[in-house]
């Protein structure tokens, strides 16, 4: 299984940006995926997930009516869009698959991407 994130850059603060996770090497279309990001010396930090069978979504506080994630089923592809982006979320953002449906840890996903830097300048 791999799972490989793009998108992450330079972007100062208010501004946007729409990360992607496109996986391979497993059955996309029945698999939650979630995204985490994570800090130097920190656990990784749940952002969102959405689930494959309604993909209802669910987010951290801390995101909740900034970032939004979404699905394509057809091309294997998970986004967050990420929009009045602040230096706190300035991150390696990762995405992850399957385990324990909606779950919010990251120990409770099977699989585990690369990451992604984001960098939210003030």
């Amino acid at each position: 299984v791999q799972l490989q994130a793009s998108g992450g850059g330079l972007v100062q603060a208010g501004g946007s940006l729409r990360l992607s996770c496109t996986a391979s090497g497993l059955t996309f279309s029945s698999s939650g995926m979630g995204w985490f990001r994570q800090v130097p010396g920190k656990e990784p930090e749940f952002v969102a997930h959405i689930n494959w069978i309604s993909s209802s979504p669910t987010y951290a506080d801390s995101v909740k009516g900034r970032f939004t994630i979404s699905r394509d089923d057809a091309k294997n592809t998970v986004y967050l869009q990420m929009n009045s982006l602040k230096p706190e979320d300035t991150a390696v953002y990762h995405c992850a698959a399957g385990g324990i449906p909606d779950s919010r840890t990251y120990d409770g996903y099977n699989y585990w991407g690369q990451g992604t830097l984001v960098t939210v300048s003030s």
